[in-house]
């Protein structure tokens, strides 16, 4: 008998027990349903400027590269053979069409070769076979190309940027002693980011940036492969010519450079809230422009979304204006405007994702389900 009430009381407390949790539950639920509803038709208060400033930017489509130019082409005046020098016929600061004769050396031996030479052809002719006279005119050819190695000449039109030769000095074969460039343009390889590589196109413009030159200098991409390469830091790049027609003379081969090639022209936009753009019965946009004595002047103007909360204007406007609030309702400087359904609405912290998952405790199930 006693274990028969103990019992009783047992589950008399188990009952209590779960009425207390399922009433905690059904508050914990009918709280945050009447929050959800509660916040789903209350307006959300919004401070509104009474003036706005129009602001104008700029974006650039651009990949960056660096380097060093160089001229278009350069020739190292080196002797072919050993000599003295006998003549010098520039200096430095000249400008040499190609095939001029910088300087020559002593062709003595060599011009008495091909004399002899010559003279024996000759005796050959009288007495000798067609096979010997056909050699000899072979040997014949390498003994004026000797001749000619005793003489540097310019290989292409350009200026002499070094020379520091003179009459009289010995010079041994393939000693250098000046350099010719060609200036008609310039040119450099810069590497660009395989990522970036899709985005380039031959006549791209180029705008070159000289640490030693004040103003910008614009070139264009000439060519790259259709192939990339890895760098020693395990970077995959393309190397790419970019070239400059016409180059300042201020700026020398080597100069150091920073630059951008433009994949796209830049695009300004004219950007303001959307506060500031009335609109009229027959849909036109308009703005009002606040004066220097406080009173404002309308215009008309086109727009176009820009983003949530601004507009670019494509007419009307060209920047840095400020524009009176054209809001329709600015009660003591506030607008207001109606939360969207679910837009705002959130229950993360509710299991399930934003509902109440799970069952009842104690072997009661069901609840609410998870979810919206």
């Amino acid at each position: 008998m006693a274990q028969e009430t103990k019992s009783s009381k047992n589950r008399k407390r188990a009952r209590i027990r779960r009425l207390i949790i399922t009433a905690v539950i059904l508050l914990i639920a009918g709280a945050a349903a009447f929050f959800y509803f509660t916040k789903k038709n209350t307006p959300v208060v919004v401070e509104e400027k009474a003036f706005y400033t129009v602001t104008k930017e700029t974006y650039e489509n651009v990949i960056s590269v660096s380097g060093n130019i160089s001229a278009a082409q350069k020739q190292e005046l080196q002797a072919a053979g050993a000599g003295t020098v006998t003549a010098v016929y520039v200096k430095s600061g000249d400008h040499v069409k190609k095939g001029d004769v910088i300087l020559e050396l002593d062709d003595t031996d060599q011009r008495y070769n091909l004399e002899k030479h010559d003279y024996d052809i000759t005796q050959k002719r009288i007495n000798g076979s067609q096979r010997e006279i056909e050699l000899m005119l072979a040997q014949r050819e390498t003994l004026v190309k000797k001749l000619n190695d005793r003489k540097v000449v310019a290989t292409f039109d350009g200026i002499v940027v070094k020379l520091s030769v003179a009459v009289g000095d010995y010079l041994q074969a393939q000693d250098s002693v000046g350099t010719i460039i060609d200036r008609s343009y310039m040119t450099t390889s810069v590497e660009v980011v395989e990522t970036d590589v899709a985005k380039l196109k031959i006549g791209q413009k180029v705008t070159f940036t000289f640490p030693a030159y004040s103003k910008p200098v614009e070139g264009y991409v000439y060519a790259y492969p259709n192939m990339g390469t890895i760098t020693n830091r395990g970077a995959t790049v393309v190397p790419v010519d970019v070239r400059i027609d016409n180059p300042p003379d201020e700026i020398l081969p080597n100069y150091s450079f920073t630059g951008e090639i433009e994949i796209t022209a830049p695009k300004t936009v004219i950007l303001v809230e959307n506060q500031a753009i009335g609109y009229g019965d027959d849909g036109q946009t308009f703005a009002e422009i606040m004066l220097p004595d406080g009173s404002t002047r309308k215009v008309d103007v086109t727009v176009e979304q820009y983003d949530r909360t601004h507009v670019n204007v494509t007419e009307g406007l060209s920047g840095n204006e400020t524009l009176k609030s054209q809001s329709a309702t600015a009660p003591s400087g506030q607008y207001t405007f109606q939360a969207s359904g679910s837009a705002g609405d959130d229950f993360s912290g509710f299991p399930g994702g934003g509902g109440f998952g799970g069952g009842m405790p104690g072997g009661m199930g069901g609840g609410f389900p998870g979810g919206r």
